[in-house]
């Protein structure tokens, strides 16, 4: 709890105000990941593999953004920053933890970047609805990955509508979001790659399932290459009864 407090204060000055209350899920998420790193381990260096393996198809590595970078632990981002001339690591907190690993080791050419990914603002005022229209301004763009961000847009998009009291069908913002992010990836003119989880599966000891739910409401990700198994919650970690697995996909969007 001392590390997590700790990880907790140095994060929120370098927050914007806005984005602070999501502070306390990142901090959870980073205590969730080093009690599960054994779990996590598969998970993670698949994601590397794949997003190392899409980088090494390009003629030119200029610019590589990554929507979601988070906690960095799925992200291979030393061999990113390495062969890139500019790396930009974008997602709505940055963790003190996590500035202190690359600022400590001067990696320059990496930029960080708060930004809500979602749309959901857009959506709900009824603005213009284009979440990953920004893109359009980074110069010299060779590679975008979208690193397991996806079944968040919805998951954050349903605490705020439930929050808020939000009128409308919450099935219908949520599948609409999802989808959002899918057609700005298909429409980049740069390589991109996503990776996300799809749908969750609680089992039992004897590998029964006791539920499912679809994480990206009934939206299809397109082009899928590659896909396994996340143990996200281990036997143990919220239950000794029953684990949760997320099934993952990897996908070469473009």
């Amino acid at each position: 709890m001392i590390l997590e407090a700790l990880n907790y204060a140095g994060t929120y000055w370098k927050t914007a105000p806005e984005f602070r209350p999501h502070i306390r899920y990142s901090v959870n998420l980073w205590a969730r990941a080093n009690r599960c790193a054994k779990a996590w381990e598969e998970h993670e260096e698949n994601c590397k593999r794949f997003m190392l393996s899409t980088a090494s198809k390009l003629k030119q590595r200029r610019t590589a953004v990554i929507l979601g970078s988070g906690l960095l632990r799925d992200v291979p981002w030393r061999q990113l920053a390495a062969v890139f001339d500019t790396l930009v690591l974008v997602d709505l907190v940055h963790l003190s933890s996590m500035r202190m690993t690359l600022y400590g080791r001067k990696y320059r050419n990496v930029v960080l970047n708060s930004r809500d990914l979602s749309g959901y603002d857009a959506l709900k005022t009824g603005g213009a609805f284009e979440p990953l229209s920004f893109l359009r301004q980074v110069p010299y763009l060779d590679l975008v990955i979208s690193a397991n961000l996806l079944s968040q847009i919805g998951t954050g998009a349903r605490h705020r509508m439930e929050q808020e009291g939000a009128s409308g069908s919450l099935e219908d913002t949520l599948h609409r979001l999802i989808q959002a992010h899918v057609d700005g990836l298909s429409g980049l003119p740069c390589k991109v790659c996503l990776l996300t989880d799809t749908r969750f599966d609680i089992i039992d000891k004897i590998g029964k399932v006791h539920q499912q739910e679809d994480l990206l409401h009934g939206v299809l990700v397109p082009k899928v290459v590659q896909q396994w198994d996340w143990p996200v919650a281990p036997f143990g970690e919220e239950s000794r009864d029953y684990q949760i697995i997320h099934k993952v996909v990897a996908s070469e969007v473009r």
